[in-house]
């Protein structure tokens, strides 16, 4: 017959951790969580495309601070160009934050989080 408190072998809890522990580890985890989350916020990422032409600065919410495009590069008979200068340098800054994001948040490896 079970013990108060559990199961036999099972030391009164989950595999032996006590419950209260559980939820103070978890509480930890989730504001060091939120820290990170803040701090990358906080953070400012940039890149360039066509050799310096275009110029981007994102942070790490993803919102486009700043963009610069040099007037040379603006030639109204080749705008294509000018559109994927412009895409080609936000996807490589977006791509910054992804990879600083999985490396502050990766840490906490909890499935389906990112």
């Amino acid at each position: 017959m079970a013990k108060r408190g559990g199961f036999p072998g099972m030391g009164g809890g989950l595999g032996g951790m006590n419950i209260n522990q559980l939820m103070k580890e978890a509480k930890k985890m989730q504001a060091d969580m939120e820290k990170s989350q803040v701090e990358l916020a906080e953070k400012e990422f940039d890149a360039t495309a066509g050799g310096g032409a275009v110029y981007v600065k994102v942070n790490g919410s993803k919102q486009i601070k700043e963009l610069k495009i040099k007037k040379d590069v603006v030639d109204p008979e080749d705008v294509e160009m000018l559109e994927d200068l412009i895409l080609t340098s936000i996807n490589e800054a977006l791509r910054k934050v992804d990879g600083e994001q999985q490396a502050s948040l990766g840490k906490y490896n909890i499935p389906g989080l990112f």
